[in-house]
């Protein structure tokens, strides 16, 4: 596996596809990342490391995941780069986009009000 961000984006929708309470993902410090910008989005309930990897307890709303989909925009092959001014709301704010700056992941709105660009990792919505 060569793209472990987009291995733990797609284990993530299918856990939500399949209703799962949790999901096992692969352990990486850029997966950990992402794992905290959404537990502070409060977009799922929480994680846990283990020596297989990470447990990821999904949140649902009333039997229907608060994330309804996850998709990955910069790619090994071709890296998304943004600007802070270019950043803008997901789903009329009903999402968020995490990106890497130069003080670490953050979604986008944090990122916005710091005044950072960088690379656009995914969005989640």
């Amino acid at each position: 596996m060569n793209n472990l961000t987009a291995d733990l984006l797609a284990r993530l929708q299918n856990g939500i596809e399949r209703k799962r309470e949790t999901v096992l993902v692969p352990k990486t410090k850029m997966n950990i990342e992402i794992l905290k910008v959404l537990k502070m989005e409060k977009m799922i309930l929480g994680y846990s490391e283990s020596e297989g990897g990470v447990s990821v307890a999904l949140m649902y709303d009333e039997k229907e995941p608060v994330i309804s989909s996850l998709k990955m925009i910069s790619k090994p092959g071709q890296r998304i780069y943004i600007t802070s001014k270019d950043i803008t709301p997901i789903m009329n704010g009903r999402g968020i986009s995490i990106i890497s700056t130069s003080k670490g992941l953050m979604s986008g709105a944090m990122a916005k009000s710091k005044k950072l660009g960088g690379e656009l990792i995914c969005k989640v919505w």
